[in-house]
């Protein structure tokens, strides 16, 4: 055998490759996977960094937007155009203001408005009532409107203290152009009206005296509403209800109670006389012959109640009729409801005004005091001629 016979096929098929041992193959495979490993980590530290960097980077411009309209919120500009009415309510803050504004579209945010009002120095004298505004103008332009006193808009009106309310429909009327047929009109709708359940559908007596901000476009209805609105207030308020219920009183009696010493009375301080004179006289069985209650019948006003005025026949004659009067006859202040239910302690059956003038009133407990007082009245009278 040669040194070529080394390497031959012994079947003699030609020359044959080297073996590869099995431990050889197998670290190759652990380094491919190896090498597989670190590239998908490499990929995924990567994509991280890539995630870190826009989720912070896309903060940082929220970040900035934010506080920039922190600092500066969103605001029209320039003194707008157009009209429109919106109503400031007693005890608004800037921001009810605001967004009041902002619903009319008045000015494009609250902030931007609580802003400029927090820089006016006069921002607290805004008087509640309607204005007349433009759209889309800036906050610092709609807070000058507010405080320029010509931008009011509605009817601000004062309702004195015991008006009758067809007095009241005739000065309503004044005030605002509606005819007093609409206010009558809307006076039968007690349950549109919000009329408690002891008013009994009648107005008379729940017609809540005061200052009022009337809309300028608003209808008979509703401003009767806020007068019966603004009474319901006030009596939760003193507890009426509960202070009728201790005086063994209706609510409604009250009310009606109340009219006639609001009626009768000159002064605040004569009230609770007033109201003990009333209860003195239903409970020894007097009527209480007050003239103030013919005139209503009558629907008159004056001084000079001759006989045949006490002659008329009505309910509401209290000459003829003993204790109270079926209602109301008139729209009572604070003053005479509270009277009506904590009266003066007294044994007083009789008052006399012996000078309207000067609205003075004297009480007597007796016919003869009581006639005395009439004289001096009379005497009044005869100085004062056409009263």
């Amino acid at each position: 055998m040669n040194d070529l016979d080394l390497f031959s096929d012994p079947h003699g098929d030609g020359p044959q490759p080297e073996r590869q041992q099995p431990g050889r193959r197998a670290q190759r495979r652990v380094r491919k996977k190896q090498r597989r490993r670190k590239g998908s980590g490499r990929a995924a530290a990567l994509f991280a960094m890539a995630f870190i960097v826009a989720v912070f980077g896309t903060g940082g411009v929220l970040g900035a937007a934010w506080l920039d309209n922190k600092l500066h919120p969103p605001d029209y500009k320039g003194a707008g155009s157009g009209k429109v009415t919106v109503q400031i309510k007693d005890g608004d803050s800037g921001s009810a203001i605001g967004t009041t504004l902002q619903e009319h579209r008045v000015v494009k945010s609250v902030r931007a408005f609580v802003k400029a009002y927090g820089k006016e120095t006069k921002a607290s004298s805004i008087q509640p009532g309607f204005y007349q505004m433009r759209l889309k103008m800036s906050s610092s332009a709609a807070m000058a409107l507010l405080l320029d006193a010509k931008s009011r808009a509605g009817n601000q009106v004062t309702v004195p203290e015991g008006r009758r309310a067809i007095e009241v429909y005739q000065f309503l009327s004044k005030k605002t152009g509606i005819p007093v047929k609409e206010f009558q009109t809307a006076a039968k709708d007690g349950a549109g009206l919000g009329l408690p359940a002891y008013a009994k559908g009648n107005v008379e007596g729940y017609l809540y005296p005061g200052r009022y901000d009337l809309d300028p476009n608003g209808s008979a209805k509703q401003a009767l509403k806020l007068m019966v609105d603004r009474f319901r207030k006030e009596a939760e308020s003193v507890g009426l209800e509960e202070k009728a219920k201790a005086a063994d009183l209706s609510p409604g009696t009250v009310l009606t109670l109340a009219s006639l010493v609001q009626a009768e009375g000159g002064r605040p301080s004569d009230f609770p006389k007033i109201s003990r004179v009333i209860y003195n006289r239903i409970k020894t069985g007097m009527p209480l012959q007050f003239d103030t209650t013919v005139l209503y019948a009558l629907n008159k006003r004056t001084l000079d109640v001759r006989n045949r005025d006490l002659q008329v026949d009505s309910p509401y004659n209290t000459y003829k009729h003993k204790g109270l009067p079926p209602g109301p006859i008139s729209n009572p202040g604070p003053e005479a409801i509270e009277a009506a239910v904590t009266p003066e302690k007294g044994d007083w059956l009789f008052f006399v005004a012996t000078d309207p003038t000067r609205k003075i009133t004297k009480f007597a407990s007796t016919e003869a005091d009581r006639q005395k007082l009439e004289q001096e009245f009379r005497e009044w009278q005869r100085k004062h001629p056409g009263n």
